[in-house]
């Protein structure tokens, strides 16, 4: 299709037949006038079907040509604006590419923290298919070439597929921003030339879909959060690459492209090794680097792999052997220390029994195979874990979670812990060995585990019907939005005070928090929807700088004036999640990245004191007219769990007895007092009385 450009206006001609009952081939012409006025922008779009009109090709220079096209469009254009017609910012671009790629940078914007992209990314896109009207975007012939959005404190999370509408992007530049979450998936943009996401916190692995943008000139990734293995990138085309200052891991591929850069383009990862750094690589293969291979990428240069399966093989050969005459000495000592009855029967067969259990376990470890903790549990391979189809399931502060679905066997969650202490595999075996020997119903059991210099994974069973934070929060004011119904949010309730019990009964120190991260998010749901707190007991493995930013019993009131941590830490942050079930509010201290949370506690205060209690309550469960008595002794819970004074907060064990009262009330109520009815005599006044009494009373 030829285009024409008139004063402004677009046009195009095609040989199509405007009237079916004919057999002709006419020209169809489409002119369509746009006008801004105050703000308002005017299009008249004008159809015209004319058989005689002829167009003139662009290597025409005929006057009667130039003067007939004229005519024709003046004409057209005054016929046009005699037809106004207001346009919605919706409708611009809406047609074809273009409302794909809009579509696809609106979704963008609403990922982005950012006002001003929120008032100047709105109606046209790119004027006359060339000029963009919107900040930091490139266009060719109507379509998205570039996004370069740089230094504008953009903060938010980025979809791994907001790019796939963008199909003939080449340059991309997000770069000295505060943009979070796994890097896009490049696979529909094989146009990509320059890609400068530096100095942000994009987390996880490099994305295997840039080995195959063939023409990627430049790649910036330096100063995130990004980690596991370097792909295996080997196109010709590369001349600017670095990924200095992440937590990349694993050996440099020895590729002809990546050897070709300096030892600055790598700096900053400690865990990576081989040339151009000048750490040696460990001879065991890192559970990221066997995903790399896994995915079928061959390089240039030596055959690396080949390499390091030979020099595990001798080493472990050479292991084996020195086990052997170990075992050996060790059957002789015993021997004679037996002869010589230095060691009793009884103290010799369970140390035998220990020994041999402890060596096993410490051969597994270094062999880096899978480790289970339940004797009649699941047991599946290595192997079968990686070749299983996974799902992330999101982003927790210490480590991604993936549904991994095997093969043969249960589906189970994958947690990929980072950020640890530096730990021996004895030392990471005796604290896995703490947490995996709490047992509760309330308590998501740790099903097994993975060690590896470069890898630590954790494994449990998957929860069907997810988090409390997203049934709580997610698809508020949508339709597909499920109710959660008082006697569902009182059911979480009693299920985390009864696990925190349990934890807190099995924990001698009264100077550690037995939880220590206790939020919605950490709180889960079975098919059943039996309730199952999770990530218990990982304070042990944490490095202390890396908790104190991130873990919740960091964020009460007695460490932020005094450095303290206690058992009153988690009730503090169980007195949160009351607080949260009961408002439908986020709290401040443990909001996700780029979402704004609210000090529950003292803006529960707040509404007492300026008399609108009656708006505390989720309107989910406001509504609920029978359940208010039941809701306002929870909240008296809440509030005392959250005082400022641990010495003030009752112990955990006293919280579960009072907690389990509401239940038994709740159960007992009459009928009328259900879902489906309201009580007339509760109204918003009496229900507002009655709260900011009952907390008043508290608080005295």
């Amino acid at each position: 299709m030829q285009p024409y450009y008139f004063l402004g206006y677009s046009a195009q001609n095609s040989q199509l037949s405007l009237f079916q009952s004919f057999l002709f081939y006419f020209h169809k012409v489409e002119l369509t006038a746009v006008l801004e006025s105050q703000g308002n922008i005017y299009k008249s779009p004008l159809t015209v079907t004319i058989s005689l009109f002829l167009p003139c090709s662009a290597q025409s220079h005929s006057p009667h040509c130039a003067m007939r096209s004229s005519n024709f469009f003046t004409f057209l254009l005054v016929m046009a604006l005699l037809v106004p017609h207001e346009r919605t910012a919706a409708e611009d671009d809406s047609s074809g590419f273009r409302g794909y790629e809009r579509d696809a940078l609106l979704a963008l914007k609403e990922g982005f923290n950012s006002s001003f992209l929120n008032r100047n990314w709105t109606g046209i896109m790119c004027y006359m298919n060339e000029a963009p009207y919107w900040h930091g975007i490139q266009c060719v012939n109507g379509r998205v070439t570039g996004i370069i959005l740089e230094s504008m404190g953009i903060s938010g999370e980025i979809k791994t597929d907001a790019l796939a509408n963008l199909t003939e992007l080449s340059l991309l530049s997000f770069k000295n921003n505060s943009v979070s979450g796994n890097l896009m998936d490049f696979a529909n943009n094989p146009k990509l030339r320059k890609i400068d996401l530096s100095d942000n916190k994009f987390q996880d692995q490099i994305p295997s879909s840039l080995l195959y943008l063939h023409s990627l000139e430049s790649l910036l990734l330096q100063e995130n959060n990004l980690t596991g293995p370097i792909p295996g990138f080997n196109q010709s085309s590369l001349k600017t690459f670095n990924v200095s200052q992440n937590n990349l891991s694993g050996p440099i591929p020895e590729t002809k492209t990546l050897q070709s850069f300096g030892l600055s383009s790598y700096l900053g990862n400690e865990k990576l090794c081989g040339p151009p750094t000048r750490s040696l690589c460990n001879t065991t293969i890192a559970l990221s680097q066997s995903k790399s291979e896994n995915l079928g990428i061959k390089s240039d240069g030596p055959p690396f792999g080949t390499i390091l399966v030979v020099v595990n093989v001798i080493v472990l050969v050479v292991l084996m052997f020195l086990f052997i005459i170990y075992y050996k000495k060790y059957k002789k000592l015993k021997a004679e220390m037996k002869a010589k009855n230095l060691l009793p029967k009884d103290e010799e067969h369970d140390s035998t029994i220990v020994d041999r259990a402890m060596e096993k376990r410490n051969r597994e470890i270094e062999m880096g195979k899978l480790i289970f903790v339940e004797n009649n549990g699941p047991r599946f391979e290595l192997d079968d874990l990686l070749k299983a189809s996974a799902e992330g399931l999101g982003h927790g502060n210490f480590g991604n979670c993936y549904k991994a679905m095997l093969d043969v066997g249960p589906v189970v969650v994958v947690k990929r812990l980072k950020d640890l202490k530096p730990l021996s595999s004895e030392e990471f075996t005796r604290q896995i060995r703490a947490i995996a020997d709490q047992k509760h119903p309330n308590l998501m059991p740790l099903l097994g585990y993975f060690y590896s210099k470069d890898e630590k994974l954790f494994l449990y069973r998957f929860a069907a019907h997810g988090n409390i934070y997203n049934r709580l929060h997610g698809g508020r004011g949508t339709r597909n939005r499920v109710p959660f119904r008082w006697s569902s949010r009182l059911a979480v309730a009693r299920g985390v005070a009864r696990a925190l019990e349990h934890l807190h009964l099995s924990t001698r120190s009264q100077t550690t928090a037995p939880h220590g991260n206790l939020k919605s998010s950490n709180v889960l749901l079975d098919e059943n929807d039996e309730v199952l707190v999770t990530d218990y007991g990982l304070s042990s493995l944490i490095a202390l700088p890396i908790a104190a930013q991130r873990m919740v019993s960091f964020k009460t009131p007695e460490y932020q004036s005094h450095k303290r941590i206690s058992k009153k830490s988690d009730v503090w942050s169980y007195g949160s999640l009351l607080l949260e079930l009961l408002t439908g509010r986020i709290p401040a201290h443990s909001a996700p990245p780029g979402t704004n949370g609210v000090d529950l506690s003292g803006w529960v205060h707040r509404a007492v004191r300026e008399e609108w209690t009656a708006e505390i309550f989720d309107p989910e469960i406001a509504v609920q007219r029978g359940a208010n008595q039941g809701m306002l002794r929870l909240m008296k819970i809440a509030m005392r769990c959250c005082e400022k004074s641990p010495e003030k907060r009752p112990e955990i064990s006293q919280v579960v007895a009072e907690v389990e009262e509401v239940k038994v009330a709740v159960d007992s109520e009459d009928e009328e007092f259900s879902y489906s009815s309201l009580d007339p005599s509760v109204t918003d006044e009496s229900l507002s009385a009655t709260a900011s009494a009952a907390i008043a009373d508290d608080r005295r």
